[in-house]
């Protein structure tokens, strides 16, 4: 069984409606996972040979934490459509603040 397949099963329930949303989105979470894995392989820090001390970040390290973001991003909504992420969320009290206040 394929990773695609894997998720749709785990995501969606038999015949569920929500599977035309969750294809494209698992699609996008397979890309990721792919990429993400490739990146690991590479050194994420570059460290001055003159100076140990001194360190960089090297691109696939900036690249590895942009697609991890979107790979987080892409996991929250599918779990929101499986149901697994439902309503059980807190609201932050910013939020209650400001949903109160343009109530009155």
């Amino acid at each position: 069984m394929d990773r695609k397949t894997e998720l749709l099963k785990i995501i969606c329930k038999a015949g569920d409606a929500d599977r035309v949303k969750a294809e494209r989105l698992v699609e996008e979470v397979v890309f990721l996972e792919k990429n993400l894995a490739e990146l690991r392989q590479l050194p994420f820090i570059k460290i001055n040979p003159k100076d140990p001390t001194k360190q960089k970040a090297t691109p696939a390290a900036k690249q590895y934490k942009e697609l991890l973001q979107q790979y987080n991003n892409t996991m929250k909504l599918l779990l929101k459509i499986s149901g697994d992420l439902g309503e059980t969320e807190e609201t932050s009290p910013l939020r209650e603040w400001l949903n109160n206040r343009g109530k009155t």
